[in-house]
């Protein structure tokens, strides 16, 4: 249903080669589009590392993905948004580790996020 497309034709970043420079979806039924979930633990409680909120933001995605009747597996394209360029390396590896080993579309921004205490916002968009 999806797959992942490289090409020698275009430049590819060597420090990053656990995403998917381009991404098929087909035949697929149903599109899933994941709002911005942020580091918000069910009880309202913000973890203080970088880490711990990247792991529980991944797992506000997962739930959503779930409630859509979906996993990781469906993700077609992911966007990051951090709250600092110094977590760039935190994050490649809590992404790697909550997306074992999938290579979806990704793009990560460097940005001000809207609660000053979340360090990273994720979106997603998943295929069926």
């Amino acid at each position: 249903m999806t797959a992942s497309i490289r090409t020698k034709d275009a430049p590819s970043v060597p420090s990053l080669p656990t995403y998917a420079q381009c991404v098929e979806v087909s035949n697929a039924s149903r599109l899933v589009f994941v709002s911005g979930q942020v580091p918000v633990r069910e009880d309202g409680s913000v973890p203080a590392s970088f880490e711990e909120q990247s792991r529980v933001t991944w797992e506000n995605v997962r739930k959503q993905l779930a409630a859509a009747d979906m996993t990781f597996d469906n993700l077609v394209k992911v966007t990051i948004f951090l709250s600092d360029r110094k977590y760039s390396a935190d994050y490649r590896r809590t992404r790697d580790e909550a997306l074992g080993g999938r290579r979806v579309g990704l793009t990560t921004i460097i940005t001000g996020i809207f609660d000053e205490g979340w360090l990273l916002e994720i979106e997603a968009i998943a295929a069926a």
